[in-house]
This record gives C-alpha cells, sequence and structure tokens, in this order.
C-alpha cells in the first residue's frame, strides 16, 4: 500500500506531507483520525521557533492541550529529523504522552532523533512552514 498524504490548509497558504503509515502504523493512524473528525480545524499554531519548529494542534492555543487519547512513543532509525521538512508528534517529558500536538522542523534538528516520533515529510509548501507565525491557522487537515 502506498503511503498517503495529508494537506495542511493555513491561513499563509497549503502544506502537503507524505504520511509514513509504513514505519509509523500508530502515529499516523492517531494523526489520520484526527484529521478525518476535524479536531484540527481552526486550531492555531502556537509555538514558532525560528530555525528549528513551527508547533500546533493544540485544542487550548498554548501548547497545555491534548486529545483523549495518547499514544506509545514509535520510533525507527528510518524515520530522522535529518532536515526542513520533517513532521513529527510533540509530547511532554513522558515518552508515551504525544496525542494531538505536532510540529514541523525548519532544519536540521537530529538531536531530536528517536526521542519524538517522526512519521512524514512535507512534500510541497515548505516556504508556506517557513512563514508560519505564532497564531496562524489550520483552516483544515485532508487525508488523500
Amino acid at each position: 500500500m502506498a503511503n498517503r498524504t495529508a494537506t495542511i490548509e493555513t491561513s499563509k497558504g497549503t502544506i502537503v506531507f507524505e504520511l509514513s503509515e509504513d514505519l509509523a502504523p500508530v502515529t499516523t493512524a492517531n494523526f489520520i483520525g484526527l484529521a478525518e473528525s476535524k479536531f484540527y480545524d481552526g486550531l492555531n499554531f502556537h509555538r514558532v521557533e525560528p530555525g528549528f519548529v513551527i508547533q500546533g494542534g493544540c485544542p487550548n492555543g498554548t501548547g497545555t492541550g491534548s486529545s483523549s487519547k495518547k499514544i506509545p512513543l514509535e520510533v525507527t532509525p528510518n524515520l530522522k529529523h535529518n532536515r526542513a521538512g520533517a513532521v513529527a508528534m510533540a509530547r511532554s517529558q513522558d515518552p508515551n504522552s504525544a496525542s494531538c500536538q505536532f510540529y514541523i522542523t525548519l532544519g536540521p534538528a537530529s538531536f531530536l532523533d528517536m526521542n519524538y516520533a517522526v512519521f512524514g515529510y512535507v512534500t510541497s509548501g515548505q516556504d508556506v512552514v517557513d512563514s508560519i507565525r505564532i497564531g496562524d491557522k489550520i483552516s483544515s487537515i485532508t487525508i488523500n
């Protein structure tokens, strides 16, 4: 089965990324379920760290919220934070606390490898990722 893509419509434009369903099945299934239930629609990007990451998907808009479900840390040496455009799950100190918040890297961040679950890579719209600022909105996420 070919991996599907996620299309994030934002207030700044469109970001498309390929989901690594083959290598991160639990993480991608969680993200797909949230996207298909419209969980992300209208949420904002609450964190922007220049040269590092943009982060969104918090229902509170602050980085403090989660969905009703937590997923286990799912990592593989084949999915790395080796470039801009890696899409991964944010979490608290507990490795098994990822829920709904995700981030997209703005550059390589190899120190995160094997500690945070990468589950896809941007295939178009990295210029949009680079333009995101705190408060910019996620209009919708569709799975193709």
